[in-house]
């Protein structure tokens, strides 16, 4: 039988579970921190490339913004039925069974969450490097940017959730910063005639085909995706059924705005053939405003962001793989939590390890290798509300917050998703296939853990 429904580990004076500090605000900076990397300087580039007419490009944006905002009432609905610490791990383990649970906390830690976090600390590095003009090896500033982090997030939630809504923030004004200066500073016509090809110059904008538009979605929704981390830390706000739902909210609608900003003053500086023809969009704006100052502006602001989604991730991720040892699936030492700071030190210690592992290796396909496992578990996680939806009826609390045009939205959702996995296994059939196996692999070692005569930390409702 899965864990109790709702319900946080027992605790006991020397177990005194995790420390509830977070608020509605640290919710919506969680969310927004771990949606906003340095994708959006650069992904407006790969949908120009797809679709040419301004209005699809920002179609594309708002279709996939759309997408976001229904997930974002999904995972609100889900917070407020299941509060509890792992967010979609416990989702998952609930609605339909702990082998599913297991093997989505499994590939997060071995290549989704850990492997990105790698791929987004070698960017640091190499952004760290161009600011500052020295030539340290980029693994030896990636390893140490993980190091630090693991360190402000051993402190406790508290110190590491301030670190991360910092680092929001700034993230927030750089963009403003990049829209603002883009719009008022800069002559549209003549920097898209600077940047776009002769051949593209004045070529008349046609409608894309439905294969082109869905082609220009897969970037649109990995630039929205990672909001659904800030569930995993639902033990450790002070009211997850209320601050949980509205930081995915407010947190989404936010990114949503500043995203379309971004795409706005890309398309009026450089044009639509100009954007498509830059791999550096952001820079290219920057650099047409401000010159050399412009674009050592920006890559000050790819490198917040770089360690702005790794504070996030750091302050996250550990938390699925405390539940997954409170659930008796991974290593005791993993469940445990700091005496003094109530953190769960060792899950935090094992994510920036794996992290700083990865970030030696050659890491250029790994990320394709996950893609379809990823987008098979947002999936899996919208079905769980129609799993739940069908038990309320029978003896599930029914919430305040429902999601709205369900169960259509909902089967929306989960369809675009799965559809998404679809086309990564067509268009990448061999890096899917490693995904795949890599998933295979947590088969048995679920078996291992759930072995006869191994002792489990149980759930109750305390």
């Amino acid at each position: 039988m899965p864990p109790a429904a709702n319900a946080p580990a027992t605790t006991s004076p020397a177990d005194p579970g995790l420390a509830r500090r977070l608020n509605a605000f640290d919710a919506t900076m969680l969310v927004m921190g771990g949606i906003v990397g340095a994708g959006i300087f650069v992904s407006p580039h790969v949908v120009a490339r797809h679709v040419e007419s301004p209005a699809f490009i920002l179609g594309a944006w708002v279709v996939g913004g759309a997408i976001a905002l229904i997930g974002a009432f999904i995972y609100a609905e889900l917070a407020a039925l299941r509060p509890a610490v792992g967010g979609v791990y416990a989702y998952i383990r609930d609605a339909f069974h702990p082998l599913a649970a297991f093997l989505y906390g499994w590939t997060l830690l071995l290549v989704v969450q850990s492997g990105g976090m790698a791929a987004v600390a070698v960017t640091f590095a190499r952004y760290f490097n161009e600011l500052t003009g020295t030539a340290t090896p980029e693994q030896a500033i990636a390893v140490a940017s993980l190091a630090l982090l693991t360190t402000i997030n051993w402190m406790g939630v508290r110190a590491g959730s301030n670190v991360q809504s910092a680092l929001m923030v700034m993230k927030i004004v750089a963009i403003l910063a990049l829209a603002t200066i883009g719009w008022f500073a800069v002559d549209a016509l003549g920097v898209a005639e600077a940047v776009a090809p002769p051949s593209a110059q004045g070529a008349p904008a046609r409608g894309p085909s439905p294969a082109a538009f869905a082609a220009a979605l897969v970037p649109v929704l990995f630039a929205y995706g990672g909001w659904q981390t800030a569930s995993f830390v639902a033990g450790e706000l002070k009211n997850p059924r209320r601050d949980l739902p509205r930081g995915l909210l407010v947190g989404i609608s936010g990114v949503v705005l500043l995203y379309l900003a971004v795409n706005v003053v890309c398309l009026r500086v450089l044009g639509p053939a100009g954007l498509a023809a830059t791999a550096a969009p952001a820079s290219a704006v920057m650099r047409a405003a401000l010159g050399d100052t412009g674009a050592r502006l920006i890559a000050a602001a790819i490198a917040i962001s770089t360690i702005g989604f790794l504070s996030q991730s750091m302050l996250t991720a550990p938390r699925v793989y405390y539940a997954m040892a409170r659930d008796g699936l991974f290593f005791r030492r993993i469940g445990s939590l700091d005496p003094r700071t109530r953190a769960p030190a060792a899950a935090i210690v094992l994510q920036g390890a794996v992290a700083a592992i990865i970030a030696f290796l050659p890491y250029d396909r790994i990320l394709n290798y996950v893609v379809a496992i990823d987008a098979v578990f947002f999936g899996l996680t919208g079905a769980a509300l129609l799993v739940f939806r069908r038990r309320e009826r029978r003896h599930e609390a029914t919430p305040r917050l429902r999601t709205p045009g369900h169960p259509v939205t909902t089967v929306i959702f989960v369809a675009a998703f799965w559809l998404l996995a679809l086309s990564t296994v067509y268009q990448f059939p061999r890096d899917a296939g490693i995904g795949v196996l890599i998933l295979m692999a947590g088969m048995p070692v679920y078996l291992f853990w759930r072995r006869p005569g191994r002792s489990v930390v149980r759930w109750g409702r305390g």
